[in-house]
């Protein structure tokens, strides 16, 4: 039987889970996986060492149900999957066309991760702008559950037509979170919309052993246990000033260290997840 492996939390916070992009990358091997790790054992091995991947492979292309139970059998209690839904949903001109496609991509399967399913992650386009009636009615098509299972999802835009208090509004009518990107092209929205926060931190180097540097990450363990609390960290980019107005709630928070180097990535994730470690037994 799988070990339960818990997202850190303390009795005033949500869960902080912390993993990758994926698991399957050559140039972990030797690195990241012991040298010699047969790749079949690569996601027992991740997963034995993060709290959570965000799966990729499902933006591009359908998985079976049988995959997703496999990939639900091989991780432990307390481990969650984020999924990013199909680019056949998002990259359209448009979005209220997409219903089909997000159908399509519930019965594939996906809930079969049952306790293992994480937010449903939608990313769109670099080149897709902010359209309030637009982007509302994709937002109307998500459904909250599926095959009776809750679902989560969160939206990722990287145009900066969507850096604007309407947009905020809008995701935070439909109570649905915005990625924190942490990059230097698209938007970086702190501005908290939903009962959760994804951070997909993206600033990592690999010429550093970490990906961040020991302060860098210090600074980003902290920001997770502020959203964890419920809190809103004062040193992020935001659309709209702290909302004085908004009852402080305990929250999960999501965050996946991906960056175009990626190889010290896993690294970075362990980091975090020892720090987050230590400051929970004080």
């Amino acid at each position: 039987m799988a070990k339960r492996h818990d997202g850190d939390m303390t009795a005033a916070s949500g869960r902080i889970y912390v993993g990758i992009g994926g698991w399957i990358y050559e140039p972990w091997r030797g690195v990241f996986y012991p040298k010699g790790l047969p790749q079949a054992k690569e996601l027992v091995y991740a997963a034995s060492r993060l709290t959570s991947i965000e799966i990729n492979s499902t933006f591009y292309g359908s998985q079976k149900p049988e995959t997703f139970r496999k990939w639900a059998a091989a991780v432990p209690d307390g481990f969650v999957f984020s999924v990013k839904g199909p680019r056949f949903a998002t990259n359209r001109r448009v979005l209220a066309e997409a219903g089909d496609s997000i159908k399509r991509f519930l019965n594939s399967g996906v809930i079969e991760l049952g306790t293992r399913l994480g937010p449903l992650l939608w990313q769109f386009a670099p080149t897709k702008k902010f359209d309030a009636a637009d982007f509302g009615k994709f937002l109307e098509l998500l459904p909250a559950k599926s095959g009776g299972q809750s679902l989560r999802h969160v939206v990722e835009v990287r145009h900066a037509s969507f850096r604007t208090p309407e947009f905020v509004a809008l995701a935070r009518s439909f109570r649905t979170p915005i990625v924190f990107t942490d990059h230097t092209a698209y938007p970086s929205l702190a501005d908290a919309t939903g009962d959760f926060i994804y951070a997909r931190l993206q600033g990592g180097k690999d010429t550093i052993p970490t990906a961040y540097p020991p302060k860098e990450l210090g600074a980003w363990a902290e920001r997770l246990r502020q959203w964890a609390r419920g809190q809103d960290p004062q040193d992020l980019p935001r659309v709209e000033p702290p909302r004085s107005d908004t009852k402080i709630a305990p929250r999960d928070v999501f965050a996946y260290v991906i960056h175009e180097g990626k190889i010290r990535a896993p690294a970075a994730a362990m980091a975090l997840i020892e720090r987050l470690k230590g400051a929970n037994s004080e």
